[in-house]
């Protein structure tokens, strides 16, 4: 297994200065559970996202898989990516130091 990170910015860069319409929140939250559901199966290591609220905000996903490819598959399946509310910018990753749960 590797460790990889996904980069997560809106398309939409006013969304958390003006709201989310109906149908972006319906697609944050099959975001959300898609995170919640890989997280519960050990994939998802960690997931957080800046709290500015200007164009550069930005979410970022810790996890792992077998491949860059399997990395990639993971990252575009997405809900948010899929349908186009953010784009996804895929790294390779190394934990250097992890706080203890």
């Amino acid at each position: 297994m590797q460790d990889f990170l996904y980069r997560l910015q809106l398309v939409r860069k006013d969304l958390l200065q003006t709201g989310p319409t109906a149908a972006e929140q319906a697609v944050t939250a099959e975001h959300f559970a898609y995170l919640k559901d890989l997280h519960g199966k050990g994939v998802i290591i960690f997931v957080g996202r800046t709290l500015t609220t200007d164009a550069d905000a930005m979410g970022l996903a810790v996890f792992r898989a077998d491949s860059e490819d399997a990395a990639r598959e993971i990252m575009n399946n997405d809900p948010a990516v899929k349908k186009g509310l953010m784009t996804a910018t895929l790294y390779p990753f190394k934990i250097v130091l992890q706080g203890k749960n």
